[in-house]
Order: structure tokens, then sequence, then C-alpha cells
């Protein structure tokens, strides 16, 4: 088989990906190691910047998220048992999308059917080849027969644990990392929202995160140890741990159900460069991971999408230059985000190693946060999402 792209991956980056190429005229496959089934049930992210909106509906995969997304204006802080509000339409004239990412998903590979696209699932053993010359190919194993896509480039959108980045030569590829002491536990539950917008709640027990998909479900988390069993976890313990956690006003009408879906992530910094080799392309997860506290883990993944599918549609209009600036360009907001998502994250949790001064501090910059505009603004600005 022969393409121009072969896209590794097919989750939402590599879909979005591979639409975006197929509209300007650039012919991809798309590998992906899981089921459809599998890909399409995985929970994650629910929270879109506009221009992540934006670049879904230019995928031309946007109908059922203007149907069913829920706007949000901003978002809660609650600290010492009371909350504010940060006002993002009012700071900086934008919004977010509140839409689950599975959902995203379902719609990309909508879109990639009705366009003859051809994404081919459980795809083993895939490996990549002559990377760093003129005419790299690709090799999976399906039905128990190995396959060859031959390609112009690879794009890399295989997530953290994937073949793409550990294919880059290590004397090349650098990383940086920090690995958080606790995770998120989460429950999905069918339950209507406690809150009509998300809620962030620092507290002395741990952080806690009230949030939704829509106005039937709901999504929360909860602080703990990163290695706490999540078989500890009752769903009766969950919810008790939780109302501790929230504000009084939120723990008294907070609607509690059997959890659809529970699960424990660890949380982490990470970034890997460059983004790109030879003819390989790193993107998303693949390249960086981000904990979940600012919202950026998918948003990042189509800001990679939005330079990459950029680059290759000029270098396929004559502008061999362009794909030799994805790394840096992507980077550049990468970098941007990290420090944010790691910021948030100090902001709201308890370490373990967390000094009496350390615990006044984290108050103080909360109390500045609550009554200071200029604060507000920059958190705002970081979390609808810097300019592409």
């Amino acid at each position: 088989m022969r393409t121009q792209i072969c896209i590794i991956g097919g989750g939402p980056s590599g879909l979005l990906l591979s639409q975006l190429l197929h509209l300007a005229g650039i012919d991809s496959v798309v590998l992906e190691r899981r089921t459809r089934a599998y890909v399409c049930a995985r929970i994650r992210a629910g929270v879109l910047e506009w221009g992540s909106v934006d670049m879904l509906r230019a995928a031309g995969a946007g109908a059922r998220m203007d149907a069913h997304g829920l706007i949000h204006n901003g978002i809660y802080i609650s600290a010492q048992n009371k909350s504010f509000h940060i006002d993002f339409k009012n700071l900086t004239g934008k919004q977010v999308l509140i839409y689950g990412q599975t959902e995203a998903t379902a719609d990309l590979y909508g879109a990639r059917d009705a366009a003859g696209g051809v994404v081919i699932d459980e795809a083993g053993d895939v490996t990549l080849h002559g990377l760093d010359t003129n005419a790299p190919h690709v090799t999976y194993t399906k039905d128990r027969q190995q396959h060859r896509i031959d390609c112009d480039y690879v794009a890399g959108c295989d997530g953290f644990h994937g073949v793409s980045r550990t294919s880059i030569p290590p004397k090349i590829l650098r990383t940086f990392e920090r690995v958080y002491p606790f995770g998120w536990l989460g429950v999905l539950s069918r339950t209507p929202p406690v809150s009509d917008e998300i809620l962030y709640a620092s507290h002395a027990r741990g952080f806690a995160l009230c949030s939704m998909r829509n106005r039937t479900l709901s999504r929360y988390y909860i602080q703990v140890p990163q290695d706490d069993p999540i078989e500890k976890w009752s769903d009766d313990a969950f919810w008790d741990e939780l109302k501790r956690r929230i504000p009084e006003q939120a723990a008294d009408t907070l609607i509690t159900g059997a959890s659809v879906e529970k699960s424990l992530a660890p949380l982490r910094s990470f970034v890997a460069e460059p983004m790109q080799w030879g003819r390989l392309f790193l993107v998303g997860d693949a390249a960086h991971i981000v904990p979940p506290t600012g919202a950026k883990g998918l948003n990042l993944a189509f800001s990679d999408v939005h330079y990459l599918h950029r680059a290759l549609i000029r270098h396929y209009g004559g502008d061999d230059g362009a794909i030799l600036q994805y790394s840096e360009r992507a980077l550049a907001r990468v970098w941007k985000s990290v420090r944010f998502s790691w910021w948030m994250t100090g902001l709201l949790h308890r370490f373990d190693d967390q000094s009496a001064f350390d615990q006044r501090i984290q108050q103080a910059e909360l109390a500045y946060l609550e009554h200071s505009t200029a604060a507000q603004t920059a958190l705002a600005e970081n979390y609808v999402g810097l300019p592409f």
C-alpha cells in the first residue's frame, strides 16, 4: 500500500489530522492497535478550548458537538469551604465547551467513514523503517499477515506508550519529566452535575474536581496517593470523601449514584524534544503529557495537529521549509501549556512534603487569585487556550 502520510494511532488527534489532510487533498492511512469499539469507549477529557472547537468544525465533525456541547463561561475555585467564580468570557471574551472526548472521537470516525478514509484497526507489531531516508515505510501485522505501507512521512499520534517516540535515536531525543506523588481517582456517574460549571476544590484533605460530560452525566475526581488500590474505594467511600472536600452548599446538593466507570490516573508532566526527526513527526501524548488540572491534554494534541497539518499543506504546495519549523512552533505552545498545568496543579493540590510555610503561601496565592483581576485574567487566558 502507498500513501502520503502514514498516521500511527487512531485516537482523536490521529483522526483529526487524517480528516484535515483529506480536506486539503493529502492522502493518509491511519493504523490503530486497538479495536474501534475500544477507542470509542475510552473515558478521557471533556473540556475543549475554542480553537479545538473550530478545528472540529473545520474538519466537518462539529454537528453533534454544536448540538449537544455545553458552553461554559468560566470555572469555580473553592478554598476553605468557600468558592469564587472566574469569568472567562468577561475577562478574555472567550469560552470553553464541555464535550466528551469519546463523543469527539466518534464524530471523527464518522467523518473519516463518510470521506472513505482508510483506518486500519487491530494493527499489531507496528514498526517504523527508514525514517532518516527519503523512502520511509511502516510494517504491521493484521489477521496473522504482515503488511507494508510506503509513505512520504509518518505522524506518530500513538500516545505515551506508542512506538513513534521510541523510534527516535536516544542520542537525538531529550526528555523532561516531573512525576507527581499522587493521582486522580475518577468516577463517572449518570447523575446531574452538582455545579453549572466546573468546580475546582483545594482542601486540607486533598484536591477535588466536580465536572460533567452533559446535563445527566457527571465526572468527579479526588486526589489520592498514586499507589492507592482502586479496590479500596467503594462508591460510598468515594462520595463521602468528595463531600468532605467541596463547599458545604455543594455537598448538601450533590446527587450520588452508582459509578459507570472508576479509574485512577497518575499525574506527570513530560516533554520530548524534538517533536520531529527525519520523516517522523510526534503529535500529542507521544511527545508530551500534562496533568489534567488545566484541561490541556486533548487540546494540546489538537494544537500539534494544527501546526502539522498546516506545515504539510504548505510543503505539498511547494514550501519545502515549512515542515522543518513544526517542532519549534509546536514546542513553543507546548511548554506554555506545561507551565500552566504545572502551576495549577501546585496551586490546588496537597503535597506530602509541604511545610507550614508552603501551605500558607498556597492559601495566600488562592486569596490573591480571588481578588485580583490581573491574576484571574492570566488564568483565564491560559485556560481558554493561547493563540495558535
